[in-house]
């Protein structure tokens, strides 16, 4: 109930600014509340630039998991959905007709209607008719448990330590990543990835690197489901040699 004494103990802790933040916020919520004046300190930090996984990195560890959470991964990959907001999704929510799944958003994230691709839409359409729940996605914790065991079975399996630094929340980074490297547009990122303030998308966009020797996958079709599958994959055309068309993708 002694302000200044709360404003020393947060301020000579041993805690980061950030959680010093955090503390004087919500000890002004109790200030608030309990009709208390107090003088908040301001603690400067600066927010780590996210970890982007490479697209080698996630479909490792993605194979490495079951086809349940293989699905689930791959929608995380794809439209940028988190753990809580898949697990409040509805069955209902998502249409097979159009390949939408609608998600409403939380911890500040807007709503959207996410089209899905081709290949992720069919396992989606599989994963809902063996999982019959209104509810049919896990618990955020039980998804992260699965993430951590397909990771270190990929690490085993590649012999590279590299993977289990990967957690499960930067499936979001990479698909905000994924989005800007073939539309490299910072209102459709925000869009993409639902966020609020364009600032909070340009601290994702920091992190990504479009300088240097980018490494690409490449991909060659000839007939219409080929290319249409390639486009649809988030691949472009860079060439066409005597009707083969040349795509490629960033890692």
């Amino acid at each position: 109930m002694n302000p200044e004494d709360v404003k020393k103990t947060i301020g000579y802790s041993k805690l980061s600014d950030s959680s010093k933040t955090c503390f004087t916020l919500a000890y002004q919520w109790f200030c608030n509340a309990n009709g208390l004046q107090w003088e908040k300190p301001k603690f400067k930090w600066t927010l780590k630039a996210p970890i982007i996984p490479t697209t080698d990195q996630v479909n490792k560890i993605i194979s490495a998991t079951t086809p349940k959470f293989a699905t689930i991964f791959k929608l995380m990959a794809q439209i940028g959905v988190e753990g809580e907001e898949l697990h409040q999704t509805h069955r209902n929510q998502y249409d097979n007709s159009t390949r939408c799944i609608n998600i409403t958003g939380l911890k500040g994230h807007g709503s959207a209607n996410c089209k899905l691709k081709t290949e992720v839409a069919q396992m989606l359409q599989e994963y809902l008719t063996r999982h019959k729940k209104e509810y049919p996605f896990p618990r955020p914790k039980t998804m992260s448990t699965m993430w951590r065991r397909a990771r270190t079975k990929a690490s085993t399996n590649h012999n590279d330590k590299q993977l289990l630094t990967i957690p499960m929340k930067n499936l979001r980074n990479y698909s905000g990543a994924q989005f800007y490297y073939q539309f490299p547009d910072p209102i459709g990122v925000q869009r993409h990835l639902r966020h609020k303030r364009i600032e909070t998308t340009m601290h994702y966009l920091r992190a990504i690197v479009l300088d240097g020797d980018p490494e690409y996958d490449c991909k060659t079709a000839k007939t219409p489901e080929e290319i249409t599958r390639l486009i649809e994959l988030g691949y472009t055309k860079q060439d066409e040699i005597d009707g083969i068309h040349f795509y490629r993708k960033r890692k």
